[in-house]
């Protein structure tokens, strides 16, 4: 599988929600580092960003590789959170590959939160 064809799976998995999917494409031992979440283990991360969404529809917009083993993924993020509101940002996404390339070792996920932060912390609010 091409490094393209991962983030494709990856985006895919996304929109629809689907945990094993998403978990599939990743290390066991794989981080996230989010600006919303923190920093957390792949699996817990994922678990909470799905508990916090209603719909998720992701735009490619491009892929950068690197020869050292890193790609990052701009796109266009439409996020309906749990409670109803729909937030947009573009997005970056920068995963660290695993030796052979067929899996994300970690993730960083880069986007400005300042126009979605107070719609996020009250969907969790009411949430809780």
């Amino acid at each position: 599988m091409t490094t393209k064809e991962l983030c494709e799976q990856y985006l895919t998995a996304l929109n629809e929600g689907k945990l094993e999917r998403v978990l599939a494409l990743f290390e066991p031992d794989a981080s996230v580092l989010s600006p919303l979440y923190g920093r957390m283990p792949v699996a817990p991360f994922y678990a909470g960003l799905f508990g916090d969404t209603n719909r998720s529809e992701t735009t490619f917009v491009n892929m950068f590789e690197s020869a050292s083993g890193a790609v990052a993924l701009q796109f266009h993020y439409r996020w309906t959170l749990k409670n109803g509101r729909m937030v947009e940002f573009d997005c970056v996404d920068v995963f660290s590959l695993n030796a052979d390339r067929s899996r994300f070792s970690s993730l960083t996920i880069i986007y400005d939160t300042a126009p979605l932060r107070e719609d996020f912390d009250a969907a969790r609010r009411q949430s809780a």
